[in-house]
């Protein structure tokens, strides 16, 4: 039946449609992903729970990204994409409606559990399909969806914690968003069938099996890079909220304002970037990106003004922004074809490991010697991931000049 519906749609329009829902999906990661750092004040003393018990809900909805992660690529060949996808965004639906309406503690964390499993599948399928499918252009603007959707997420929970309601109602919000979304897909099965314009990928070639993958040490390396980046971007999305209203005294509409544009800027530099990666090469990009993390970090540390830490918020998000979809795009290059999809979803299973422990180890600290950990914490993970990029780094330049010869 799909075979007489397909030729309906013209390659190129199929293409356009793919990549119009595949940013829809990172909306609705993004709206997902940013809003319990804004509402964990709220969440905790609703629940009576301490500071760090943030890292409990973190690793919960981390166990659930990284089991769907691993196990994207078999659901899609049995499931086809676009029902993996309406199944994930129904999943997080449920989830962010029940977790709005939870009891209980024990029951927000089991809900977190159910929210990382159908955002982690979302999360490594799209990926995987664009890393193949889009060009690097359309990756960058692909992440700065999630950048859209990060920037309203926090709004939106801002907004619902100063409302009668509260916090519930901001994952309320969301939560209907996101079953709206898996409608949307719902109804979408024949434009994920063929593949896209950028594919490189030759039809009967077959993946690598994952053990062959893991011993490449290039892999490993862009698995620590994910790691440390995604704590880097998470950490500051979840905890400087946090820093501004219990150890600098800023108001709780301020520092919300200010989270949402972080993740703002993290969005902008993405599109920006969009129109720039085919001019300037990989490596250069990034790497001044890395260095711009590391100056944000030390402003947000140093504290020398109120507004220079506004700054250094911004500009850890221009500095942020190119980096995972340039890195994601890139992985096809340095690692092969046959590397390329187990490649995607170790980096996404690593980046949401590094989401949750990193954010959850500066919980364990600040409880210990108080929030301002964060400024030296966050500068310290920025040059580890300095250091980590310039290794790549040297790996991807000589695989250039080796393909090259």
């Amino acid at each position: 039946m799909n075979d007489t519906v397909a030729p309906v749609v013209s390659p190129r329009r199929r293409l356009l449609l793919t990549i119009v829902l595949a940013y829809a999906g990172f909306v609705a990661l993004g709206l997902a992903n940013s809003v319990m750092g804004v509402a964990w004040p709220s969440v905790r003393a609703t629940f009576g729970m301490p500071i760090d018990a943030l890292g409990i809900v973190l690793i919960g909805n981390t166990a659930g990204y990284m089991i769907a992660s691993a196990s994207s690529g078999r659901l899609i060949a049995r499931l086809h994409m676009s029902v993996v996808l309406a199944l994930s965004c129904g999943i997080v639906a449920v989830s962010l409606i029940g977790s709005g309406s939870a009891p209980a503690w024990l029951v927000l964390v089991l809900l977190s559990f159910t929210t990382g499993l159908g955002a982690g599948a979302i999360d490594a399928g799209l990926n995987a399909y664009a890393a193949e499918h889009f060009s690097a252009r359309a990756m960058n603007w692909l992440h700065a969806c999630f950048g859209i959707g990060a920037t309203l997420g926090p709004a939106i929970m801002t907004a619902a914690v100063a409302s009668p309601v509260g916090w519930r109602a901001g994952f309320w919000a969301i939560g209907i968003v996101q079953l709206v979304l898996a409608i949307g897909f719902s109804f979408t099965r024949s434009l994920w069938q063929r593949p896209g314009i950028h594919s490189d990928t030759h039809p009967g070639q077959r993946s690598a099996p994952l053990t062959e993958t893991l011993q490449l040490p290039v892999a490993w390396l862009g698995i620590l890079l994910f790691f440390v980046y995604t704590g880097a971007e998470i950490g500051v999305g979840q905890w400087v909220y946090s820093l501004l209203t219990e150890a600098r005294g800023v108001s709780s509409v301020l520092a919300g304002t200010w989270i949402s544009l972080y993740w703002a800027s993290l969005t902008v530099g993405r599109v920006l970037f969009g129109f720039v990666v085919h001019r300037i090469a990989p490596v250069t990009l990034l790497r001044w990106s890395m260095v711009g993390a590391v100056l944000s970090a030390l402003l947000i540390w140093l504290n020398i003004t109120l507004w220079l830490t506004f700054v250094g918020i911004a500009l850890m998000g221009v500095a942020l922004a190119p980096q995972f979809p340039l890195l994601i795009s890139a992985t096809p290059d340095y690692l092969g074809a046959r590397h390329a999809a187990n490649g995607v979803g170790f980096q996404v299973a690593a980046a949401s490991l590094g989401g949750a422990l990193l954010p959850s180890l500066i919980g364990v600290l600040a409880r210990a010697d108080g929030l301002e950990v964060l400024g030296p914490f966050l500068t310290g993970i920025t040059l580890v991931m300095t250091l980590v990029f310039e290794v790549l780094a040297r790996r991807m330049q000589k695989g250039e000049r080796q393909s090259a010869g």
